[in-house]
């Protein structure tokens, strides 16, 4: 028995969801890792701060990594698990040797631009497939990325002291 029987969606309709996802899962796997590196490697100047920030942001990106292969299953589709496909799938690329803040930072805004634009598309094919709580989880998404890229703009940003 499949769960679309019970969500009331067409299997057709949430093919194009399903399909969208699984790049956009490949892409948090990478910048998931991303993260970890600049966990390690973040040296100099605000090495305390970061270091947690990374964190927080990892364990974030893992979470909506589970939420989104979840969603994939749901939907009757497959989540890839191979970090070998994620390659060959993420639009992102893998970063490393990054111990600089501010080039962390600027990667990490790169990424978020990109998962913003995505999202973005991600939620009108959502949509037409009438499958809202996809459009929701992504909204959800987008709304906590929006502050954070506010936010890491504000940090990253020469301080104007005299």
């Amino acid at each position: 028995m499949k769960t679309l029987n019970f969500l009331n969606l067409n299997e057709n309709s949430v093919a194009n969801v399903v399909a969208a996802l699984n790049p956009l899962l490949a892409d948090f796997q990478v910048f998931y890792t991303n993260l970890r590196g600049f966990h390690w490697e973040i040296k100099g100047r605000g090495f305390f701060i970061l270091h947690s920030k990374f964190e927080e942001l990892y364990d974030d990106v893992a979470a909506k990594v589970d939420e989104l292969a979840e969603r994939i299953l749901m939907l009757g589709g497959t989540p890839e698990s191979k970090y070998s496909e994620y390659l060959k799938q993420a639009r992102i690329k893998e970063v490393s040797g990054v111990s600089c803040g501010h080039e962390a930072i600027e990667n990490i805004l790169d990424t978020y631009k990109h998962f913003i634009a995505e999202e973005r598309k991600l939620i009108d094919v959502a949509n037409e497939a009438n499958d809202v709580v996809t459009a929701d989880m992504l909204t959800g998404y987008l709304k906590e990325q929006e502050k954070l890229v506010w936010m890491l703009t504000a940090f990253n940003t020469k301080s104007c002291e005299k």
